[in-house]
């Protein structure tokens, strides 16, 4: 598998958007009118593409002023536990540091919160629901 990098092609968008797709609202059930939101023209995508060219892990980065907003991280189901998303987490702190960004928020599905702390990112606040998933707000410091 090559290193998470920017999305090289309209190709790779597209299949990073079926990635997406396919976790959250087939594999969670998050409503497809909420999964796009708009935001993706003006997003930076991040993929991990795989020996045979397929994107198997993907997530956009999307300005707020001088906060990297980290959104819409998907795994392929069969590519988890591999260390994808560490690598596009990685390759995310890089692509925010490079924009002159202070530092790196999201909002972590409370289910996967451990792998987002083990980052660096302590949760703040209380617990909330988007998309019908229990969530909480995560930020870093851009290194």
């Amino acid at each position: 598998m090559r290193d998470a990098i920017r999305a090289a092609s309209g190709t790779d968008l597209a299949a990073a958007l079926e990635l997406r797709r396919r976790v959250f609202c087939e594999e969670q059930g998050v409503p497809e009118e909420l999964e796009r939101d708009g935001l993706d023209e003006t997003a930076l995508h991040l993929v991990a593409v795989d020996a045979s060219g397929a994107v198997v892990a993907t997530c956009r980065l999307v300005r707020r002023g001088r906060t990297m907003a980290l959104q819409r991280m998907a795994v392929d189901p069969a590519a988890r536990g591999r260390g994808l998303g560490a690598r596009l987490l990685d390759a995310a702190h890089g692509e925010a540091a490079a924009a002159g960004a202070g530092e790196v928020e999201l909002h972590a599905q409370v289910a996967v919160r451990d792998f987002y702390a083990r980052a660096g990112y302590p949760a703040e606040g209380p617990e909330f629901e988007e998309a019908g998933i229990a969530h909480v707000v995560m930020r870093r410091a851009v290194p």
